[in-house]
């Protein structure tokens, strides 16, 4: 496997403009008197199945499916660091409050502001509901033989390690390139698409070395060590056996790269149905608060400290903040392709 992303026809990424043409012309069936939501919610993730986004995404809406009084149903387009996902959703997918994308959004802005993509931010879709900040960190399998942060740096001195990654947009990926820069250490960034796969990649062996957002790595626990986190605290010290800071290992100034995964849907709907989008934010922030939510995702094997919850605007400025981190690193991310 390479680190290079999936290329993307032309014909693939436009094909949904007619249909798009068409979503957008169904908002005016929409009044602000009917009945809202009155189907199933679709919702795109824009990783593989079987990840952490979908366990969250699962245990959000056992608790605001009942708020809402509908169920939601999921569809997984891994790809291109996520652009698939989004160019689905924002052109393929009808622009009717029925709809919405649940992403990661510092994995998607880098993503965003690296690939260029033809749709805009937060033109064409808003995140309006985050439900966690997830530290990144660096981590082996139980029984890999580097044993701390040090043993990494010191044998990717020598050699390239490999690395799994979920995606070379990411904020671990940048993590991992700037303590490369730092130290002189190299790396060989591979992506794999989702949470899940990257976990395998390491248990496996396919790849000495795992840089992922901590709580599913949490969830693993028994298999999976963290090493260091890039933070300026680990708030999971005890979880992690007092796994450091990469900056104190290595008197370096890595900015904090944490992910937040959130609820997105089209900009143009909610603008255009203020009324249902506020009974939206107000539902998904009482969901967030409700002990069905809490206790689905402690079931996942994941801690319930990361659980963050996050309007619109906590989502804008995020989501914008991590475009501008993301220039900052762009010459060594796009290294990587």
């Amino acid at each position: 496997m390479t680190d290079h992303a999936p290329s993307i026809s032309r014909r693939t990424l436009c094909g949904g403009l007619a249909a798009a043409g068409l979503a957008a012309s169904s908002n005016a069936a929409w009044a602000q008197g009917q009945k809202y939501p009155s189907r199933t919610i679709s919702v795109v993730i824009p990783t593989g199945q079987g990840g952490g986004a979908e366990r969250l995404a699962r245990a959000f809406d056992d608790a605001w499916s009942k708020s809402l009084g509908q169920q939601f149903e999921y569809s997984f387009h891994p790809g291109a660091a996520g652009q698939i996902g989004y160019e689905l959703f924002v052109k393929r997918r009808q622009r009717d409050g029925h709809n919405m994308l649940f992403g990661n959004m510092g994995a998607e802005m880098i993503m965003y502001a690296i690939q260029k993509p033809d749709y805009k931010f937060p033109e064409d879709f808003i995140y309006f509901g985050r439900t966690d900040i997830d530290d990144s960190c660096i981590f082996v399998k139980r029984d890999s033989p580097y044993k701390d942060l040090k043993s990494v740096v010191d044998a990717a001195k020598k050699k390239t390690l490999n690395v799994a990654v979920s995606r070379i947009p990411h904020p671990a990926s940048i993590g991992l390139l700037a303590l490369g820069d730092a130290t002189g250490s190299k790396y060989n960034l591979i992506p794999y698409g989702g949470g899940n796969p990257t976990y395998i990649a390491v248990l496996n062996g396919e790849a000495e070395v795992g840089a992922l957002p901590i709580t599913g790595v949490l969830s693993l626990n028994d298999r999976l060590r963290v090493l260091g986190v890039f933070n300026r605290e680990n708030i999971f010290a005890k979880e992690t056996d007092n796994a450091p800071t990469v900056n104190s290992v290595f008197n370096t100034n890595i900015p904090d790269l944490y992910s937040s995964r959130a609820w997105a849907i089209h900009t143009q709907w909610a603008d255009a149905n203020a009324g249902h989008f506020e009974m939206l934010q107000k539902t998904a922030e009482e969901a967030h608060k409700s002990a069905v939510f809490k206790d689905a995702f402690e079931k996942s094997g994941a801690p319930t400290e990361a659980l963050r919850y996050g309007d619109r605007k906590i989502c804008t400025d995020y989501a914008l903040a991590m475009v501008d981190l993301a220039k900052r690193y762009e010459k060594v991310l796009s290294a990587q392709k």
